[in-house]
């Protein structure tokens, strides 16, 4: 398959400056001080005071190697500061690099912020047409695809209104659909479709899908891990400027996931005085158990797990109720539990005391991968309204592995296997001949 972008020890440095911390000194030191940068002033009026600021590097990128080929759909993660942008503006010409070398086989258009390629006095349809003209693409061509681009915009009513006066949302609609419609080969996108609407998200997410079967090279950055994981291929993860991971998009959200969080801690303390909740109910401790994975933050698939909170009651209340919500690495809500399925203790009075209570997940229910709790503790006031004691969101975290020996849902399938849970269920087959 043809490389459509070669990347090759890719750096790229800035110059920091800070300006410089002072001191307790005395009034003549600042008169001192003043009257040096007045003459710094006079004798070189464009220059700035280079006593006051401190010059630090900052390697936005290190080393980067990367070749991706024609038609892969790639996702870049990483936490903010990771380079993304960077790596993309590089590709987009817009930056020069400090040093190392990039090729890009083929017309190659962008949209990293709101109106990227766009001249504000000119109207919807004359930016087409410009934006057509910087890729590269005759007159007739841009024509031929002119419906489709407003069409899909939904910006007809404003086509011959000069772009300056658009919001936001008409910006982005317009950029993305002109980006994506004109043939580029390889269309370059950045975190700017967040400003539009769920309904138009979704709309773009499905129009990039496509190109899978045009042979469109697509590189995008987002935050949302699950559209990277649905929409992408290939993954890449940035770490401080550097490649960390480079695979399959489900693989690298794992690892984007493992890097940027400290949630796979398995058992949390805290002293009562700081412990989460109020003058009726703390938290004291919450762990995550299971035999015979004790005290390892990732478990076997095939084992139960169990949740156990531990918490002091001050005072005497009814409907007590601890819960949890289960998250899954792309930050999706697997279920939720609380202890209103709990028979002996349901709707029964709790004096002041410590509590212990546990939930238990059953073995080869939840699939592979990352997953943290938000602990809640509630009660119900005089009036009967629910009020919530507890809300720890990150409160503890487990990994979850698909054991190689078997006796999971997985059985003998060795490629990705998909899911928010992974259930054996029971199958039956009948047969007529």
């Amino acid at each position: 398959m043809t490389t459509a972008i070669r990347i090759e020890n890719l750096s790229k440095r800035y110059l920091l400056g800070h300006q410089r911390k002072e001191k307790y000194v005395a009034l003549r030191d600042v008169l001192m001080h003043q009257l040096r940068g007045v003459k710094q002033r006079v004798l070189h009026p464009l220059s700035q005071n280079r006593e006051d600021i401190d010059i630090e590097e900052f390697w936005a990128l290190k080393d980067i190697n990367l070749e991706i080929k024609q038609g892969d759909r790639v996702g870049i993660i990483g936490h903010n500061g990771a380079g993304k942008s960077t790596l993309l503006k590089i590709l987009s010409r817009i930056v020069e690099p400090t040093s190392g070398k990039i090729t890009l086989k083929g017309r190659v258009s962008s949209l990293l912020e709101v109106g990227t390629g766009f001249h504000p006095e000119l109207t919807g349809r004359e930016n087409i047409y410009l934006n057509g003209a910087i890729l590269g693409m005759r007159r007739n061509e841009i024509k031929r695809k002119f419906d489709e681009i407003v069409a899909f915009a939904e910006v007809e009513k404003f086509l011959d209104t000069p772009v300056k006066r658009y919001s936001s949302g008409m910006y982005v609609r317009l950029a993305f659909s002109v980006a994506a419609h004109l043939e580029p080969e390889i269309l370059i996108v950045d975190e700017v479709l967040a400003v539009g609407d769920m309904a138009f998200q979704n709309k773009c997410v499905r129009k990039m899908g496509e190109f899978s079967t045009t042979g469109m090279t697509l590189l995008v950055v987002s935050h949302n891990i699950a559209v990277i994981s649905r929409l992408c291929n290939r993954g890449i993860v940035l770490q401080s400027g550097y490649v960390n991971y480079e695979g399959s998009a489900l693989d690298a959200a794992s690892r984007y996931s493992e890097i940027t969080s400290d949630r796979l801690q398995t058992h949390k303390d805290w002293p009562e005085n700081a412990a989460p909740g109020d003058e009726v109910v703390r938290l004291l401790s919450i762990g995550i158990h299971s035999e015979p994975d004790n005290n390892r933050d990732v478990l076997d698939i095939r084992h139960p797990i169990i949740i156990e909170f531990t918490y002091k009651v001050y005072r005497t209340c009814s409907n007590l109720n601890p819960a949890f919500f289960l998250y899954n690495q792309d930050d999706i809500v697997v279920f939720i539990s609380s202890g209103a399925h709990d028979t002996e203790w349901v709707n029964r009075q709790r004096q002041p005391g410590l509590y212990k209570s546990r939930c238990y997940i059953p073995g080869n229910f939840l699939a592979e991968g990352s997953f943290y709790i938000r602990a809640i503790i509630n009660a119900r006031d005089a009036w009967n309204a629910p009020v919530v004691h507890v809300d720890q969101k990150y409160a503890v975290g487990f990994k979850i592995y698909d054991a190689l020996e078997g006796g999971s849902a997985r059985g003998d399938h060795s490629g990705a296997y998909y899911g928010v849970v992974r259930p054996i269920l029971e199958w039956s087959t009948t047969f007529n001949e």
